[in-house]
């Protein structure tokens, strides 16, 4: 594949940009300058620079992102910050067949909740992980405000009615942590579902943080607003 439309299918801008980048000596290629915008590589491990920072080259984009408190997960923020102002505008930029441009979140997560939130331009991805009939996982640390006992940890098993669906709604696993701490699993995710399902309870959510969905845990050292590519085994990690 030619430079230019590698730096493009990457999110460095138009393909004009993209060959300007290249012809005024701002990239590096599989360890050498490159200054020819047509020159071909093998996409296959390539890695190179655009003004001294590495890109490995990737055909579809997965990430994971500790999201911190008081951002939200959509482009068009209403009250606080975007969590796309804390990616590089490469993975902002990257384009796509339809009208969106650069990685998606993987569903969301409220303003005040933190943790593990996945991000891609794989379309197909974002709907298996999302579907609630392949049943991923999502483990959230649950701090409430009243003291816990295990009534309510049983009714949150057995199933509680949220108010736009008759069906009880149920978590698939639910761990007595501390008085007035839970670790709770659920495989489905309807809105605000943790904090109406401890609600239902008569319970009210102060802190939620997802550590894990499926068996990707959140590293320890990945801080609040970093972020990182998924390895080939957080991807099976995330596999049904």
């Amino acid at each position: 594949m030619q430079l230019q439309e590698i730096l493009f299918s990457q999110g460095f801008g138009t393909r004009r940009i993209c060959a300007g980048l290249i012809q005024h000596g701002h990239v590096t290629a599989a360890g050498h300058p490159v200054t020819d915008a047509a020159a071909d590589f093998e996409t296959e491990d390539l890695r190179f620079c655009v003004d001294g920072v590495e890109w490995p080259y990737q055909e579809k984009a997965y990430l994971m992102l500790h999201k911190p408190t008081g951002t939200e997960c959509s482009r068009k923020p209403s009250a606080y910050p975007s969590i796309y102002t804390l990616l590089p505008p490469p993975l902002r930029q990257r384009p796509q067949k339809g009208a969106t441009q650069g990685v998606q979140a993987v569903g969301r997560l409220d303003q005040d909740t933190t943790g593990l939130l996945l991000l891609t331009d794989d379309g197909q991805f974002i709907h298996r992980m999302n579907s609630p009939r392949h049943h991923v996982p999502k483990v959230y640390e649950v701090t409430v405000r009243h003291l816990l006992d295990e009534q309510q940890v049983s009714r949150l098993l057995g199933g509680v009615v949220l108010d736009d669906d008759p069906r009880p709604v149920r978590a698939a696993a639910c761990e007595l942590m501390e008085e007035t701490r839970l670790r709770l699993t659920l495989t489905e995710g309807k809105y605000h579902q943790v904090k109406r399902m401890i609600a239902a309870v008569g319970n009210r959510v102060e802190r939620l943080h997802r550590s894990r969905i499926g068996r990707l845990e959140l590293p320890p050292d990945l801080l609040p607003g970093q972020w990182r590519w998924l390895s080939a085994a957080d991807l099976a990690a995330l596999a049904p």
